[in-house]
């Protein structure tokens, strides 16, 4: 059997695991958005780091109200979610230099969404070529960046633009 090193998911896996609860809702209440890698707060929505990230600083805009469809939330919600993904798209490209990016809704669990009950919109950074081997002959992801080295390049790329 071949093993891959991710000691950041040792605290996912040794935690205590609780019923109900939102992380979505949990996490901007931690008081420390460093550990709750929450980059980026506006007044109706943020952008948090995907714990479990398909490529480096894959984010994901969520709106701080508890709701899981798109149509019914409200239209300032939404738009502040759209402003806040220019400003990620604007520091990938700044910090990251990607070749593209993808931007996505998963709607519903038949839809590939982890977590259904809470809308959030995925920002992946992508790379010509970062589509290995692995995925398809192992069903593994290599990241070659820690969560909080993603962290610490996000919030370099969010002064930048705030300085520029």
């Amino acid at each position: 059997m071949e093993r891959l090193w991710a000691p950041w998911r040792l605290q996912y896996v040794t935690q205590e695991k609780k019923e109900g609860g939102c992380v979505f809702c949990d996490k901007p209440l931690l008081g420390d958005d460093r550990a709750a890698h929450i980059v980026r707060r506006g007044k109706l929505a943020y952008v948090i780091l995907n714990a479990y990230p398909y490529n480096n600083g894959h984010v994901m805009v969520a709106p701080f109200a508890h709701e899981s469809n798109l149509e019914t939330l409200p239209p300032e919600a939404l738009h502040e979610m759209m402003d806040l993904a220019q400003q990620c798209i604007r520091v990938f490209k700044l910090s990251f230099n990607p070749d593209g990016l993808n931007l996505g809704f998963n709607l519903g669990t038949a839809a590939g969404a982890g977590i259904k009950d809470h809308l959030h919109l995925h920002l992946v950074p992508r790379w010509a070529g970062d589509t290995n081997f692995m995925p398809v002959v192992a069903d593994v992801r290599v990241i070659p960046q820690s969560l909080e080295q993603s962290y610490d390049q996000l919030l370099e790329g969010f002064a930048a633009l705030e300085s520029a």
